[in-house]
């Protein structure tokens, strides 16, 4: 049915036929936690909701769909999601690990796989040079971010791709704040494309779950066991919110980029701003990579506010739109703090080294209109030029 589909329409239709009983349009949340079989072994292809779900098969076929996957294995968060992909490994193997990534991942790598036996080297992806040179031949593994969090990095997934397929390694792109809509890693070489629907694929701040696509077969067979053995599933309902949000995230994603150029254009030219880090900004390192293999930049900004600490306070305390809160991908703009608040856990020398200082604030920016946005951030510049005269 969805052969040569575009991707609003598989938002839409993909993994989501109408209901053969009653002819729903909506996919059913089928809330059994087990199933009736004819007889020993003979079902109809689900026998235990930890093991499959109709639900949650509608919504791994149309994430699946549109990454241009094969496969795709739902988790209950992000972080069960990456967990799952790193159990596919064994101890003593190794991972290269993008310098800049979601603190949660950080913590993974650094708190439960390195006890297990994982090992992994973090390093800026940048310089094709050094990933090339970091490759060791325990190294089974390449993963990234791009665009990367906080710092908005943009790495090269195709000149990346040739590296892991050489060195023979699986590889494996964070694709969270693009979405399919914006980037496609598996188009461009990659293995294997994780993300927390939890999200920009949610979009409503309402849901927490995750999800891994590729076409890789045998990848995709350790997964679905991992997803039934550890057990780390979506609910129904949650699987039913997600294919809920994900019939709008075309439209959505549009606006997302349309009111961050606008407001990273605002920034930019700001006294109180230092520097602005958008992909969709000429002046961003990654721009020209952006341009080539993303449908846009996205909707998140990450800027350098003067004034350290006290300043970057009062800034979010001032904010009356934007919402001081960690997470983002949602239609409500937040704002937060990365080195208290979704970065806490790296120490303060790593945060230094990736610039991640008392003045980077970062920003999702939602779907309300762009000039109330643009208002309430000169509401936040005010309010930090205030505090610093008053010290």
């Amino acid at each position: 049915m969805n052969e040569g589909q575009r991707l609003d329409t598989l938002c839409i239709h993909a993994g989501q036929e109408p209901d053969p009983i009653s002819g729903a349009v909506m996919t059913p949340i089928v809330l059994a936690s087990t199933f009736v079989q004819d007889g020993p072994g003979a079902h109809k292809g689900y026998d235990y909701s930890r093991a499959g779900n109709p639900t949650r098969s509608a919504l791994e076929g149309c994430l699946a769909a549109l990454e241009g996957a094969k496969h795709g294995v739902a988790f209950g968060s992000g972080c069960a999601a990456t967990s799952a992909i790193l159990l596919s490994l064994a101890p003593g193997d190794h991972v290269l690990c993008g310098d800049d990534v979601y603190g949660g991942t950080f913590r993974i790598f650094d708190k439960v796989m390195k006890p297990w036996g994982l090992a992994s080297t973090s390093l800026d992806f940048a310089d094709l040079a050094k990933v090339e040179a970091a490759i060791r031949p325990s190294t089974k593994m390449i993963w990234l971010e791009t665009p990367s969090n906080p710092m908005l990095k943009i790495f090269d997934i195709a000149a990346i791709a040739a590296i892991a397929k050489k060195a023979g390694a699986m590889f494996v792109v964070d694709n969270t704040f693009a979405t399919p809509m914006l980037q496609r890693p598996l188009d461009l070489g990659a293995t294997v494309a994780v993300h927390s629907t939890t999200k920009y694929l949610n979009g409503h701040s309402d849901v927490v779950g995750g999800a891994v696509l590729t076409n890789d077969d045998a990848i995709a067979e350790r997964l679905h066991f991992l997803q039934k053995s550890v057990g780390g599933v979506p609910s129904p309902f949650d699987c039913y919110m997600v294919l809920r949000g994900l019939k709008t995230l075309g439209v959505r994603m549009r606006q997302h980029v349309a009111s961050a150029r606008t407001l990273a254009e605002h920034l930019s030219r700001h006294p109180q701003v230092e520097r602005v880090f958008y992909p969709g900004l000429p002046s961003h390192p990654g721009h020209d990579v952006a341009a080539r293999q993303m449908k846009g930049p996205g909707g998140m900004i990450s800027f350098e506010l003067a004034g350290g600490l006290a300043a970057s306070t009062a800034f979010l305390k001032a904010l009356r739109v934007f919402a001081c809160a960690e997470s983002l991908g949602g239609v409500e703009s937040l704002a937060e703090h990365p080195a208290i608040m979704t970065h806490a856990s790296l120490d303060p020398e790593a945060r230094r080294a990736l610039g991640i200082g008392d003045g980077l604030l970062r920003l999702s920016v939602g779907l309300e209109d762009v000039a109330d946005l643009r208002d309430d951030l000169d509401r936040g510049f005010t309010a930090a030029s205030s505090a610093l005269k008053s010290r």
